[in-house]
């Protein structure tokens, strides 16, 4: 793909990047999303409605990928194990699994 290496360990593309807040690990977001395996198969999505965390609370990669962008913005996110799940299955996630999120942020308090 053309994502860009982040020197954290991950890659990403930004299809908008938003504006207004930058998302801290201390931030309640209110997210879009969906999570599939390299395989292209899902394991979760939010679907109609969007869902809403504490960012700190969340996996390692999300805590530092949803920071490049801002609210209306969107971001694809490509997460090697250590960044996602590592080497524990989590439900229908295999252990060590790349994982690729798309996510549109709508909130950040």
């Amino acid at each position: 793909t053309n994502a860009t290496k982040d020197s954290r360990g991950f890659y990403y593309t930004i299809q908008a990047a938003g504006s207004g807040l930058v998302a801290t690990p201390c931030s309640s977001i209110t997210i879009f999303y969906q999570g599939k395996l390299t395989n292209d198969t899902v394991f979760d999505q939010t679907g109609a409605s969007p869902r809403s965390f504490v960012l700190g609370q969340l996996i390692p990669g999300w805590i530092k990928g949803i920071p490049l962008i801002k609210p209306g913005g969107s971001i694809t996110l490509y997460l090697p194990p250590s960044l996602g799940y590592g080497s524990v299955a989590n439900g229908p996630i295999p252990a060590n699994s790349i994982l690729i999120f798309s996510i549109q942020l709508q909130i950040v308090q």
